[in-house]
């Protein structure tokens, strides 16, 4: 009789709710679908958050807020490249939440698909163990903080900010990379430290496949005339978009520095290389003379100076020692060695 095959755990989406106005706040935590679409709204603004992608109820929770079906391709596809787009009365943007794993050294990314509408914005994470959005709760839960004064759309900014900010903290940890490993290679070089620049480099492609599209997505916004963004709040968008391009200024002088270390370890290689042949060419320079002595007294002929000498031999092992002494400090002289 065969085993039968374990059927995989599905891991359930966790939802959060804050339905807010300047006034009171309601939250909800743990809760299943249908009692996140069945809260009553009450006119007030509603943030809805879903950690864990499971297609059925994605779809489920974006039709009840009249969400197009290809917003929610979008959303489920988790390759999608960090985009802004309004369709059917309500804007998308898509973009990567990013970490440093402190473990292996990688760039983690996490997609984030944001939803704005008329009164309510809906976020989707693809899990839950990480999150940058804790900031905003804290501020979602102090009445007196201009987030709960304002409209919907300056949520989905706030939410925006934070994401950008955790951008930096990645950018930090490369560069504290990047000069150290500019330490060590002043010290010494092997092929390690050529394959740690090899895989910088490769982390710092992805940092700037990632901030020139969000920074283009950050942009779509301020341009944007949609009335679902007030024009009192275009110049946090316009903060926004400064620090993307502060980030992209960032990654482009990691890019340089990475640049140059790679050149300093080729030069630094190939003055070594100068210093191994300058060495050996000096060493086979100043046996040059006691070869042409030995030569020279090596030939058969009867008739040669010091030849019957009692001192030649000696003579001639002086004029061997000699002679690359005096090449020795004519070199050091002349500055050649």
């Amino acid at each position: 009789m065969n085993e039968s095959t374990p059927t995989p755990e599905i891991i359930k989406p966790i939802y959060s709710v804050f339905n807010y106005d300047q006034h009171s706040l309601t939250e909800h935590q743990d809760i299943d679908l249908s009692t996140c679409i069945n809260l009553p709204t009450n006119g007030r603004i509603n943030w809805i958050n879903m950690d864990g992608l499971i297609a059925e109820d994605v779809e489920q929770l974006c039709q009840h807020f009249e969400v197009h079906p290809l917003l929610i391709e979008d959303i489920m596809s988790q390759t999608e490249r960090p985009k802004m787009e309004e369709m059917d009365k309500v804007i998308i943007a898509v973009l990567p939440m990013m970490y440093f794993n402190e473990y292996t050294g990688d760039i983690d990314h996490e997609q984030v698909s944001l939803i704005l509408g008329k009164d309510f914005v809906l976020s989707f994470q693809e899990e839950a163990k990480r999150d940058v959005f804790n900031p905003v709760r804290k501020h979602l839960r102090d009445g007196s903080s201009k987030l709960r004064q304002r409209s919907s759309d300056y949520l989905l900014y706030s939410l925006l900010d934070v994401i950008v900010d955790s951008y930096f903290g990645v950018i930090e940890k490369l560069t504290d990379r990047i000069e150290q490993l500019e330490d060590v290679l002043i010290k010494r070089q092997n092929k390690l430290q050529l394959n740690r620049i090899s895989q910088l480099r490769r982390d710092v492609s992805i940092l700037r496949r990632t901030v020139v599209p969000v920074r283009e997505l950050v942009a779509n916004f301020v341009r944007s005339d949609s009335d679902l963004l007030e024009e009192r709040n275009e110049k946090y968008y316009r903060d926004i978009l400064d620090h993307t391009i502060q980030a992209n200024d960032f990654v482009e002088s990691q890019r340089d520095m990475l640049m140059n270390l790679q050149d300093l370890y080729m030069n630094q290689i190939n003055l070594r290389m100068n210093e191994v042949m300058k060495t050996f060419t000096l060493l086979a320079t100043l046996m040059a003379p006691a070869t042409v002595l030995g030569g020279i007294f090596g030939m058969n002929f009867e008739q040669m100076p010091l030849l019957k000498s009692s001192y030649g031999f000696s003579i001639a092992v002086l004029a061997m020692v000699f002679i690359p002494l005096a090449m020795i400090i004519w070199f050091k002289r002349r500055g050649l060695y």
